[in-house]
């Protein structure tokens, strides 16, 4: 089953151009898959529809909320499809594995005076903080996932267009506006800051940290949570990906068409999109059961 699972990871790597975080995620659910098998003995050919209900059982047992168990599932069913079309295994049942039924979870955003807020905390004075602030103006002037942001490199600007190049999921390539404050932020750290950190092994990359090396999802994460303290934000409600989907919601809210938004997030189907047309719809309830004089 070992063996297996390293194929599988192989082939997501290889022929899918799947990111590292993306791989690490497979492995970890898929660990949790061999180690249930082999603590009951169960072999490869052995796994059946009654083994992975069990499976799903004993997830839920230890406390794994409905959306960590359907994760793992859609983990395992991209695992045992890879099975029968890679490696021959006659698999009928993956079409009746259900995962839980899972509430609807609208993302969580900020406030446009909570952004402001928190894109006004880094003292810009300080190139450090400079930099922490351009990267906030660029998040949240273009959407980008933390792993994109981080991964930005010089060659992926045209300052003079306003135009980032952006490789997302699955290596696709896709073109995003920056705002001109945004652009304002990032011309004078290329010019001012960024030289103050770079370094021969990180000539190209945008975003580095004090010791030259290239900025990290983990310690720009950080960086986020010691700013909205700063600010006077709960630090457990910001997050980059927070601030994602406050860029999309605001977008959205001016009048922003919903294919434009999509392209700009790199989300392969427009139906990953639609969840920010419910959001606003829930703004527009709230701000007419406040404002109607005859709502409640």
């Amino acid at each position: 089953m070992e063996d297996l699972v390293r194929n599988f990871l192989l082939y997501l790597s290889g022929i899918k151009n799947y990111s590292v975080n993306t791989l690490n995620a497979y492995a970890s659910d898929l660990v949790d898959f061999l180690s249930f098998t082999g603590e009951k003995g169960i072999a490869p050919d052995e796994v059946n529809l009654a083994v992975i209900h069990n499976y799903l059982s004993y997830l839920k047992q230890r406390g794994y909320s409905a959306f960590s168990i359907a994760r793992k599932l859609s983990s395992l069913k991209n695992f045992l499809f890879f099975l029968t079309e890679a490696k021959g295994y006659k698999i009928d049942y993956l079409d009746l594995l259900e995962g839980p039924k899972l509430p609807k979870r609208l993302p969580k955003v900020l406030t446009l005076d909570e952004i402001e807020q928190l894109l006004k905390a880094p003292d810009i004075s300080h190139p450090l903080g400079f930099r922490d602030r351009t990267m906030l103006e660029v998040l949240y002037a273009t959407g980008l996932r933390v792993s994109e942001l981080v991964g930005l490199t010089l060659e992926n600007l045209n300052l003079s267009l306003g135009l980032v190049r952006v490789w997302g999921k699955g290596e696709k390539e896709r073109l995003v506006p920056v705002g001109e404050v945004a652009l304002r932020f990032v011309e004078k750290y290329i010019t001012e800051v960024r030289p103050l950190f770079v370094t021969r092994k990180s000539e190209k990359y945008l975003f580095l940290n004090r010791r030259g090396k290239p900025m990290t999802r983990q310690r720009f994460w950080q960086i986020i949570k010691e700013y909205a303290l700063k600010a006077g934000l709960p630090p457990e409600k910001i997050s980059p990906h927070v601030i994602r989907h406050s860029f999309a919601t605001h977008l959205l809210e001016g009048g922003a068409d919903l294919r434009a938004l999509q392209m700009m997030l790199g989300h392969a189907s427009l139906i990953t999109t639609q969840i920010y047309t419910h959001l606003d719809f829930s703004k527009l309830r709230k701000d007419y059961e406040r404002f109607h004089p005859r709502a409640r």
